[in-house]
């Protein structure tokens, strides 16, 4: 099979594809015939060395896949003893290994692709939905009527907390940066968006207290960390909640005081996803298929895909996401018949 590694770390020069062998399925396992894999910050941050691959993973990038059950292992199960059996359509939530024509996953990181969605673009589904669901519902409770502020309201995991929120009653708020983005937001189902770019740092704090008529956001969505910390502490309304699921701002807070967090009885939780152990993940996968596909299904969260590349070309699509002005999910797709390039590689 086609598979990608990293020669190292630092910039897409690292990124290498070459020949090996299929992997085979072990106990609990399923092996997965690979339509397309979604691009995800997290694979740009294992590339420059920052984010260290779980023991015993698969040092191959990729975190979420599309595909067809090839085989399956012992105690996976077949049709009739299992969920899901060879020539299954499915899409699966991984610890590493997407970017191959193959790849091997614990049968209870698999899930149906949702009905109406293209098999190979249900490979921009998995980690998002997984990340926003366990984080939003699970752990930080949000509730029909409850003010929600996502930040980077257009990436791959803001675009889908948006319109997952919108779409269970949440009064959603987001920022962004430029004009084009926050339009962006707001067409995902925003009721009103930020240009952080347009105003000085943390300055979103005082706008969410005045949209919201002084109530504060009841739940903080944050992909910045440490910079925002205080002015999403000074958003916050009463008993309300921070999830951090990324630093890309850098993790160390400041100007942050202790006490304002407790003056309103709030609290702040971190999540990572990837070195969850395999039981619990699962829990998260199953939860996730049975609260979000049927909106999925349904036509309310798009998958928003703006790019599918050939597995070969791993760096360049790295490239596309990167830029800043990218708004939705990338793919590397292992059927040239499937490649759509983006408008601006012409």
């Amino acid at each position: 099979m086609l598979a990608v590694r990293y020669d190292g770390a630092g910039g897409t020069e690292v990124i290498r594809a070459a020949r090996e062998p299929v992997p085979a399925p072990g106990p609990g396992e399923v092996l997965v015939a690979v339509a397309a894999a979604g691009l995800n910050r997290a694979d740009l941050v294992q590339r420059a060395g920052d984010y260290p691959v779980p023991p015993g993973a698969s040092a191959i990038p990729g975190l979420e896949v599309s595909g067809t059950v090839l085989d399956v292992g012992p105690g996976a199960g077949m049709p009739g003893e299992g969920r899901f059996g060879v020539g299954d359509r499915v899409c699966a939530l991984l610890v590493g290994g997407g970017y191959a024509e193959h790849v091997v996953v614990p049968a209870g990181q698999l899930m149906a692709v949702p009905d109406g969605v293209d098999l190979v673009d249900a490979a921009a589904l998995p980690e998002v939905a997984c990340t926003v669901h366990s984080n939003l519902v699970a752990a930080a409770r949000v509730q029909a009527g409850e003010w929600a502020l996502v930040h980077g309201a257009t990436g791959g995991i803001g675009s889908f907390a948006v319109q997952y929120l919108a779409a269970t009653g949440v009064r959603v708020l987001g920022t962004a940066g430029g004009e084009a983005k926050v339009a962006r937001a707001l067409e995902l189902g925003a009721e009103a968006a930020f240009d952080h770019r347009a105003a000085p740092a943390g300055a979103f704090a005082e706008w969410v207290r005045d949209v919201t008529g002084g109530h504060g956001a009841d739940v903080v969505l944050d992909v910045v960390g440490g910079p925002y910390l205080a002015p999403n502490v000074r958003a916050l309304a009463m008993d309300g909640r921070i999830v951090v699921i990324a630093v890309q701002g850098g993790p160390i807070p400041e100007d942050f005081h202790l006490m304002r967090l407790a003056a309103r009885r709030g609290w702040i939780t971190g999540s990572l996803l990837r070195p969850r152990p395999v039981a619990e993940k699962a829990r998260i996968v199953a939860a996730t298929e049975r609260a979000v596909w049927p909106l999925v299904a349904a036509g309310r969260i798009h998958h928003s895909v703006v790019a599918r590349l050939p597995l070969a070309e791993a760096a360049a699509a790295q490239e596309f996401f990167d830029a800043d002005d990218r708004t939705g999910k990338v793919l590397l797709v292992t059927d040239d018949a499937d490649v759509r390039r983006p408008e601006v590689d012409r």
